[in-house]
Order: C-alpha cells, then sequence, then structure tokens
C-alpha cells in the first residue's frame, strides 16, 4: 500500500478552498469505502462571509428557494490535469440538479447512502456524477474527478492527457450539495476495489494575514483559502 504522499499538480485555477481534506481528518470523507481515505472536496466561498456562502444570491433567498447553478461561484470553473498521464473512464451525461437546493441535496445524499448498490450500466455514476479517471504515466496511480459539469467533458477514455490540460468543467452532479470538485488518488482504476493513495500538491499559494504565500508539497487546511494562479513555459507546474 502506498505510504507516501504522491505528489501531483493542483487541478484548479483562482480561488478555493477545502471542504473536506484529509489534513483535518482520515478518512477524510469519513470512511474508506470508494478509494475516498484522502479525498478532498474544493469549494468556491465568499472570502469575507464567516459560513460556506457559495452563492451570488442572499441568504435568506438561497434558503427559500435555492440557487441557480450559474449563481454559484465555482460551477463551470475549469478543471486541469493534475500529471502527465491517460484517462481510463470518462463519463459524462448524468444530470445535475438545478437549482441547488441544500434540504433536497441533502435528502438525495443521503438516500444514496442508505440504499444505493452498484450496478452494470450506472456504476459508481449516482454516487460521483460525471468524473473522470485517470493514470498516471510512472505510476500505478490513478485519480478521481467527480461532479463534473453535464457535458464538459473534453477527453475519451485513451486520450493522453499533459499536465495542466483542460479536462472538464467544476459542476453539481452525483452526489453534491454544492458545485465543487471532488479530488483523489487512489491505487486502481476501480474505485470499488481501490484504497485511497495519499496525496499533496506541488504547489499553490496561501493566504495568511492578507498575503498570498508560495508552498510547496503541502495538503491545504481546512477553510484555508488557497490559489494556483500560474503555470511554467509547457504546461508543467514549478515544484
Amino acid at each position: 500500500m502506498q505510504t507516501e504522499s504522491v505528489l501531483v499538480g493542483f487541478p484548479l485555477r483562482g480561488e478555493w478552498v477545502a471542504y473536506h481534506t484529509p489534513a483535518d481528518r482520515i478518512p477524510s470523507h469519513g470512511t474508506d469505502q470508494l478509494g475516498q481515505r484522502f479525498a478532498f472536496d474544493f469549494i468556491r466561498i465568499e472570502r469575507d462571509h464567516e459560513g460556506w456562502k457559495f452563492f451570488r444570491t442572499s441568504t435568506r433567498r438561497f434558503n427559500l428557494l435555492g440557487a441557480r447553478l450559474d449563481d454559484c461561484y465555482g460551477w463551470g470553473e475549469p478543471i486541469h490535469a493534475p500529471f502527465e498521464g491517460s484517462v481510463v473512464v470518462a463519463r459524462d451525461g448524468w444530470p445535475e440538479r438545478n437549482p441547488v437546493h441544500t434540504v433536497r441535496d441533502m435528502a438525495i445524499v443521503l438516500r444514496n447512502a442508505l440504499f444505493w448498490r452498484p450496478s452494470k450500466s450506472d456504476g459508481v455514476t449516482p454516487l460521483v456524477g460525471n468524473h473522470l479517471i485517470l493514470k498516471m504515466s510512472d505510476q500505478e496511480v490513478y485519480a478521481l474527478i467527480a461532479h463534473t459539469r453535464t457535458g464538459s467533458i473534453r477527453v475519451r477514455p485513451g486520450t493522453t492527457i499533459s499536465v495542466g490540460q483542460h479536462l472538464a468543467d467544476v459542476g453539481h452532479s452525483g452526489n453534491s450539495t454544492a458545485p465543487h470538485l471532488h479530488f483523489q488518488l487512489m491505487d486502481g482504476p476501480d474505485p470499488l476495489t481501490a484504497s485511497g493513495v495519499p496525496c499533496a500538491f506541488k504547489r499553490y499559494e496561501v493566504l495568511q494575514n492578507g498575503v498570498w504565500n508560495d508552498v510547496h508539497g503541502m495538503i491545504p487546511a481546512k477553510r484555508e483559502f488557497i490559489r494556483l494562479t500560474r503555470e511554467e513555459p509547457g504546461g508543467s507546474l514549478p515544484g
């Protein structure tokens, strides 16, 4: 079993925070199932708001009516390849729920947790939504990118990918209560049988006392504002 963290590129651009992160607890999602032991959930929220406000509408309106997907800060943002490798699975076409509404979405997540069973036709898609599974070129390490926007996946199984390549967009498909990116590394291509692999990011910036500082080979803390704004020539990440 992999014990050392595998270094990969950060898959998002602009400002994000981690809602779930192995820096906060392990297993990060409360379970080892589906290879989630070291998984991350990245969401875009208002920096000056005390809560997890991921929508442009008022909190009162959101509580009553929810928020349309295009009123959510992170929805539709590009997801970039974290390493060189190839595409193993590319599953698109699963619908998103619009508008986002916490009560309804939480009910669906709970229902799936209690009653979902894998099927030959849908596999894990009802849980992870539209998703990609990528294989690293030089290791038996696989990445799961989940909950992508319907119709946004740009690659097919067998496609060779390069670091920084635009693969899909952040969405709200599957077991999602807000548009976000679920990202994890695994030791195999099938989440039903794979174990999670610890992961750290080669480089990103952290907001500390109002100043953005470079960090290398680190794991984002919960609600720590992070960003990646530039790449080296040729699409490779420094570090």
